[in-house]
């Protein structure tokens, strides 16, 4: 058996845990059965988001159109955008993997690891054991019980991200973030996009506001059915066809491709968890508490494999939090009020903290809301999309949420990210001067007209 001070199942976030124990002298292995770099470089944030900044390029025109100027998109090569993309990814993995073999002091395993006891596992016919373990397996494309869909070649967010030729046309089943993103990114390539969303709304988790902003954009060049649920998948000549229900009538789609984005799995059962005193939940995430502890003592887990918040800064936090404990007895708890989400839609999407249904549920809360064109910078820009809403504590002046739909809304929303995180209130969103005329004053509109809410939503 080979033991060592460390082992780390996952190769994303779970790289800084590797970081650390290497700055602590101490012996590491690192497991990871796909690529090194997890879902953000292979399938997730980078990747999609070469796709999506050419995309906001091409729909850069439509704007211009309203402030009179007349511009146009001559010809998109789209071979080259998904090459670029794919060959930034390439390189990326390629130095990982490389480096992770050649650093003294690891061993590395391009495997899969499992438990065969509490602290026991079986990799490449190897048995390893540590005496510090970090769970950071991940999360894969969960694929939902609709009829054929094992018979029709279909596109996960993995699969998508290798095609070579753009598709005329292209079906997505879900309406979240990987669907919203890509139906952006397609649309703008000039494909006809469908977006089947089984759920009245999508991105069923955002601000009311904030949802149907998006919808109604998108039902102006897409073809969107909320409300309307796949039940069965086939293949028609050439092309795919999706059978659907909306309100108990019958509905098909046909079209070149399909996307089924539907939700995530957690990779925890990959792991042979009945042999450890690890727990995981209902739906197969690893129980974890705020320390980023799982049920079984000395073994940690974190990212995705604890579908916590599932995005790689959130990951990063809990893999620093992780090593904190582990590595220094610092005895620190992962906060989640101020973990931020973006959306690079188009419009673009950002939100912190809760929603105003959530806050109503535990608090007296104050909300205000403002549009872009409120403020010189939006005026200048013609923006009548753009909107922000907030959510405030009544009694503290604690900012409870934040969000925002519109141009740069990932950039604007750090402020406030910046302030809940240090357990600020409204005094600290005047207290600094925002330059005038610039987009960032739209951060202040909002908390100039809180007022209780109407009602509950």
């Amino acid at each position: 058996m080979k033991e060592y001070d460390v082992v780390v199942i996952g190769g994303g976030s779970g790289s800084h845990i590797v970081d650390v124990a290497l700055h602590h002298d101490l012996s590491v292995c690192l497991v990871e059965m796909d690529q090194l770099g997890g879902t953000c470089l292979n399938y997730g944030c980078i990747p999609t988001k070469m796709l999506t900044y050419p995309a906001d390029l091409v729909s850069i025109k439509n704007k211009a159109i309203s402030l009179g100027i007349d511009m146009e998109v001559n010809s998109i090569d789209f071979n080259y955008i998904m090459n670029r993309m794919r060959k930034k990814v390439n390189e990326s993995v390629k130095r990982d993997m490389e480096n992770a073999r050649n650093i003294e002091g690891v061993d590395f395993y391009n495997s899969i690891a499992k438990f065969i006891d509490q602290r026991t596992l079986m990799v490449d016919g190897d048995e390893i054991t540590g005496e510090k373990i970090f769970l950071a397996t991940g999360a894969r494309p969960l694929k939902p019980p609709i009829k054929g869909i094992d018979e029709v070649e279909v596109h996960t967010n993995e699969t998508l991200l290798q095609i070579t030729e753009k598709p005329e046309s292209i079906i997505m089943i879900g309406g979240g973030y990987i669907s919203i993103e890509f139906a952006h990114f397609f649309n703008s390539m000039g494909t006809d996009v469908t977006i089947i969303q089984r759920n009245k709304d999508l991105i069923p988790d955002m601000e009311n506001e904030i949802k149907d902003i998006l919808e109604k954009e998108y039902e102006t060049k897409m073809n969107i059915h909320t409300n309307t649920e796949a039940i069965e998948i086939e293949n028609k000549g050439d092309k795919k066809t999706v059978y659907a229900t909306k309100n108990g009538e019958q509905k098909e789609f046909t079209a070149n491709e399909i996307l089924v984005a539907t939700g995530r799995k957690s990779n925890a059962d990959l792991l042979d968890l009945h042999n450890t005193s690890i727990e995981t939940d209902e739906k197969g995430y690893i129980k974890v508490n705020k320390k980023m502890e799982t049920t079984q003592p000395n073994v940690w887990a974190l990212g995705d494999a604890t579908g916590q918040h599932m995005f790689k800064h959130t990951a990063n936090r809990e893999a620093r939090i992780a090593a904190e404990n582990a590595f220094h007895q610092a005895d620190l708890e992962m906060d989640y009020k101020a973990a931020p989400q973006a959306i690079f839609s188009n419009p673009q999407i950002a939100s912190v903290g809760l929603t105003e249904k959530q806050a109503q549920q535990k608090h007296d809360i104050l909300v205000g809301e403002a549009r872009y064109n409120e403020v010189a910078k939006g005026e200048a820009m013609k923006e009548k999309t753009g909107y922000v809403k907030t959510i405030v504590k009544q009694e503290t002046e604690e900012i409870l949420g934040h969000h925002i739909i519109g141009p740069y809304a990932p950039i604007l929303i750090q402020e406030i990210i910046t302030i809940m995180d240090a357990n600020g209130t409204i005094q600290n969103v005047f207290a600094p001067m925002h330059i005038h005329p610039a987009l960032p004053e739209i951060n202040q509109k909002p908390f100039t007209n809180l007022k209780p809410p109407q009602k509950e939503k």
